[in-house]
Parts: C-alpha cells; sequence; structure tokens
C-alpha cells in the first residue's frame, strides 16, 4: 500500500514533465493529428516514366518564341555515364555535367536523378539560318515553314550540342555563311597546328585522307571565316567541350542530319552569350552558363542586363523579382533555366518537378536497337 501511495503522489510530476518535453503517457489518436508537411528531397522515384520528349528538333516555332524544350529527369542505370547520357539525350559533355554538378560523370550510381538541360533560352539576335552561342555549346538551325511568308511565317528549329575552339584557339564571333559542302573530306592540317603536335611528339602528316583516323569526320562545311569548319568527328566525346582549334564539331549523327538540310550560302552567326533571359506563359526564365576564359565581363552586370532587357521586350518595369534566385544561378551556372519571378518555389522543387521520363538506355548486358 505504501509503494501504491508513493507512486499515485509522483504521477501528477510525472505528467506534467511529459508535457513539458512534448511527450504523452497516454496513447492519442494519431488520425486526428495534422500530417507533417512533405520535404520534398528529389524527383519521385515512384512516379510513372513518361516518353522522352524530342530535343533535336522543334516545329511551329514563332519568331516571338524565346524558349525551347522541357526539362527532363531520368534515373540512372548501374553502368550509365553521364558522356553517354549526354549523347543518348542531344546533350553535349559539359551541359550534362553543369546540370549535375554533384553527381559523379563515370559512376552516377543505379537509380540517381540524373537532370537534362533539355530546356533552353535562345540567343538574342536574329532568327534565321545558323546561330552558335559559344558558352552553352548550341547549335540552332532555322527553317521558315513557309519560306514564301517570311512576316508571319512559323519555324522548324533544330538543336544540336557543339565542340568548341579551346582556349589559345577560340572559335571567332561574327557573322558568316556556308562556302561549301564536302562528303568523306580529306583534312589538310594548317601549320601551326602540325608545329604543336610536333611539339608534343604526336607528328600529323601533311595530308589525312578520308577514313576513321579522320579529325573531320565524314562531313564538313565551310565558312566564309577563313580557315573554320562546322564538321564531324571521330572523337564524339569531344563535343560539348573546348576542345578543338576553332572549329565546330557535332555528333556524327548530327553533322550527317544537318548536312542533308544546310544548303550552301546559308548564314551562321556565332555569338557569345552566357547571359539568357527568356518568357514562357508569363513566367520569366534566366540560364547562366560559365563564361568563356577569354570573357572579361562582370557576369553580375551581364545578368543585370539581360533581365532588364526582358522586362522591357514585356513592357515591365516594376516586376517583382527573386534576387535571391537570380543570385544562386548566378553563382551555380548550371546552364538550367529557372523562373525568377517572385514567386513561392524554390529552385529545387522547380528541378524536382521535372517531366520524369524512362531512361531508354539499357544496362549492360541487353540488346537495344534504339541505343546508339
Amino acid at each position: 500500500m505504501a509503494r501504491r501511495a508513493l507512486l499515485l503522489s509522483w504521477l501528477p510530476l510525472a505528467i506534467w514533465i511529459a508535457a513539458l518535453s512534448g511527450c504523452s503517457l497516454f496513447p492519442t489518436n494519431n488520425s486526428q493529428a495534422p500530417a507533417a508537411p512533405r520535404h520534398l528531397t528529389g524527383p519521385d522515384p515512384a512516379a510513372p516514366r513518361l516518353p522522352p520528349l524530342l530535343s533535336t528538333q522543334f516545329t511551329g516555332v514563332s519568331a516571338d518564341d524565346e524558349i525551347l524544350g522541357h526539362m527532363q529527369v531520368l534515373f540512372a542505370h548501374f553502368d550509365n555515364t553521364l558522356a553517354g547520357l549526354a549523347r543518348r539525350y542531344n546533350l553535349g559533355y559539359d551541359e550534362i555535367r553543369a546540370a549535375n554538378p554533384s553527381v559523379d560523370s563515370w559512376l552516377p550510381g543505379d537509380g540517381t536523378p540524373i537532370y537534362l538541360p533539355t530546356m533552353a533560352v535562345v540567343p538574342e539576335g536574329p532568327r534565321n539560318g545558323i546561330v552558335i552561342n559559344l558558352p552553352s555549346m548550341r547549335l540552332l538551325y532555322y527553317v521558315a515553314q513557309r519560306p514564301d511568308d517570311m512576316v508571319n511565317s512559323l519555324y522548324s528549329v533544330t538543336s544540336h550540342p557543339i565542340g568548341i575552339g579551346r582556349e589559345g584557339w577560340a572559335t571567332p564571333l561574327g557573322e558568316a555563311h556556308i562556302t561549301e559542302k564536302a562528303r568523306n573530306p580529306t583534312w589538310y592540317p594548317p601549320d601551326s597546328v602540325r608545329a604543336e603536335h610536333a611539339e608534343l611528339g604526336d607528328p600529323l602528316p601533311a595530308v589525312v585522307e578520308p577514313g576513321p583516323d579522320n579529325p573531320l569526320g565524314r562531313f564538313k562545311m565551310r565558312l566564309s571565316m577563313p580557315g573554320y569548319l562546322i564538321h564531324g568527328t571521330n572523337k564524339p566525346s569531344g563535343v560539348g567541350m573546348r576542345v578543338s582549334h576553332g572549329c565546330i564539331r557535332l555528333y556524327p549523327e548530327d553533322i550527317e542530319a544537318l548536312f542533308e538540310r544546310v544548303p550552301s550560302r546559308t548564314t551562321v552567326y556565332i555569338v557569345d552569350q552566357p547571359v539568357l533571359a527568356g518568357w514562357r506563359r508569363g513566367e520569366l526564365y534566366l540560364e547562366v552558363h560559365p563564361q568563356l576564359a577569354e570573357d572579361k565581363r562582370d557576369l553580375k552586370v551581364e545578368t543585370d542586363r539581360v533581365i532588364a532587357a526582358a522586362l522591357d521586350r514585356a513592357g515591365l518595369r516594376d516586376a517583382q523579382l527573386d534576387t535571391e534566385a537570380i543570385r544562386r544561378i548566378v553563382a551555380e551556372q548550371r546552364g538550367i533555366p529557372f523562373p525568377v519571378l517572385g514567386r513561392d518555389r524554390r529552385l529545387d522543387h522547380y528541378l524536382y518537378a521535372s517531366r520524369i521520363i524512362k531512361n531508354t538506355t539499357l544496362p549492360r548486358g541487353h540488346a537495344s536497337t534504339a541505343s546508339r
């Protein structure tokens, strides 16, 4: 009895302590408790996998459209690499690397989400012929769907990743045109290129015949800029990187398709725009790429200029901008268009809402006619 009395005397104190600590000594009806807010940490791995959206060809594009494509995400297979996924989904290596900065390039890991930057703001400037933006390392080819009505015409736009000139061998800026097209080209290495190879202990012959050892690949298109070409490659892994002596390289399958469609005298515009801003359905998107090494512009100043120009196009003066999002986009330079108007949405959550697609590469040991 004494022990029972002692227990009863301590019970009110125990209840009071439990209340202070957030615990309860008695069962509660959990069905009445409010549900905890869902903490998003990535795209939903249980979501249905949708078919990939085509990111090479866009039709019905107006001259006023400022954004092409849509963001997509897939889950890696155990033997995927970023380079392999890049080629499969019409991306360059640096593009997919920048979009997934925390992912191991060679061992992404089974089930790791890989963001595909298959949405892009188009560069400022002309919307006809070939447009090449060096920082994004992409080539756009505009063709009017109704050439007889250039005022109201819609366009077919082809988009391809490219390799460009490395530092010291920069691809030149400006306007040019296609002067010559050739299949199975012979390469005549310039003296400067032969001298560089000789210094590295890798001498080049004066003439490289067509074949698997020809760096031009199977197709070339000569530019009116002396010494510069748009061509294929025998080293596809370099597409999407600064690896050439100034020429513009494409994947073998891309240059073949482009070669068949681009006529001689097509105009080529080469621009340097690391910061791009564009509108889609009332939302302003900001896309920032790493600057070329030789570009000495202040990226923050350039961002202010580009955003101001975009607001001016829309006739806005006092739009509410998400300044913290803009700061992060400029700092991270992921090459992904992010929304920047003052909305209650985190950039990470915007990525998590990307279209979740089926990974159309098959793990090692499976045959697939779709693989390339």
